[in-house]
């Protein structure tokens, strides 16, 4: 739970990803297309994936991934990270955040 609190909070735009998850992909590119760089911590292949997964459920109220977060805010995941590019809320979030010249 420390490395997660830790990297949301040192990072704008954070999104804790698996390598070979559609959703992740999903989410990575709504960032590529606004050229936001998130921070991203592939989970998959870590001895603590599971033990981060659980802490998610604590956080986020789901383990599933990707679980992105903004500012030190909770976004969603890939659905919502698509949803949030197609309404200009990512956007706007990124550009609060610092992240988006």
């Amino acid at each position: 739970m420390e490395l997660i609190k830790t990297l949301i909070s040192q990072n704008k735009v954070m999104v804790f990803s698996k390598s070979v998850c559609p959703y992740c992909t999903k989410a990575k590119s709504a960032f590529e297309k606004l050229g936001v760089k998130p921070f991203v911590l592939e989970i998959d292949g870590r001895e603590d994936c599971e033990e981060i997964q659980q802490a998610f459920i604590t956080l986020t109220g789901k383990r599933s991934v990707p679980r992105v977060f903004i500012n030190g805010v909770f976004l969603g995941g890939g659905d919502d990270t698509a949803a949030a590019l197609a309404n200009g809320t990512l956007e706007q979030k990124c550009r609060e955040a610092g992240a988006l010249a």
